[in-house]
């Protein structure tokens, strides 16, 4: 598993208030732990000086929870950028579509990206998809990602867990490389005293 010292970036999808006020209203959801996975990905791209992108997700309609007026637009403390770290807002499920991410990945050389946040068959899968088709080495974490339990169009409901095993599934091999939070621990190299920290700041 390679990930080029310098040229691999964390992002990190929309991690949220909004997603817990879903879950405190009775939304089910798969994968607990993943904020934790999160914020362990977030202490090792930093140790790292390898960089770090976080995505931000911002509804126009303001009875959104995602409106920038609505509590559950403030991101969770474990997830919160860093003085240097780029943060993106965007409006749809895609980080590339309204937003100069894909000119800051290749003005600053950045081949490699793992992908973390919320949710898997939403923004996340979105993402993932795009990124691959851009020509991105590209890695999505399955222990730091989640969704919810949705209905089908047949009515019947289908559980977080299945949905996002199948978004997996449908992205393996095709759009992208699925691990986990371990292996990018154990692989991912330090910069060496690069000026990586300098890159894609805002």
């Amino acid at each position: 598993m390679d990930f080029p010292a310098g040229a691999t970036a964390l992002m990190v999808i929309d991690v949220q208030k909004a997603f817990d006020q879903m879950e405190a209203a009775g939304a089910r959801r798969n994968n607990p732990d993943a904020v934790a996975k999160i914020a362990e990905l977030l202490e090792a791209f930093r140790h790292s000086g390898n960089p770090v992108i976080h995505i931000r997700h911002s509804n126009t309609d303001p009875q959104s929870r995602f409106h920038p007026f609505q509590s559950g637009h403030e991101v969770r403390d474990e997830a919160r950028e860093i003085d240097g770290e780029l943060v993106l807002v965007k409006t749809v499920n895609s980080a590339f579509i309204g937003t100069d991410l894909d000119a800051r990945l290749q003005g600053d050389k950045i081949s490699h990206l793992v992908i973390v946040g919320a949710t898997t068959n939403h923004c996340v899968e979105t993402t993932t998809r795009m990124a691959g088709n851009l020509g991105y080495e590209t890695f999505l974490v399955s222990d730091a990602t989640w969704t919810f339990d949705r209905k089908g169009l047949d009515g019947r409901t289908y559980s977080a867990q299945d949905i996002h095993d199948m978004s997996l599934a449908n992205l393996q091999d095709e759009f992208c490389q699925v691990i986990r939070t371990s292996d990018v621990v154990a692989n991912l190299p330090a910069t060496r005293g690069s000026n990586v920290t300098a890159k894609l700041r805002n």
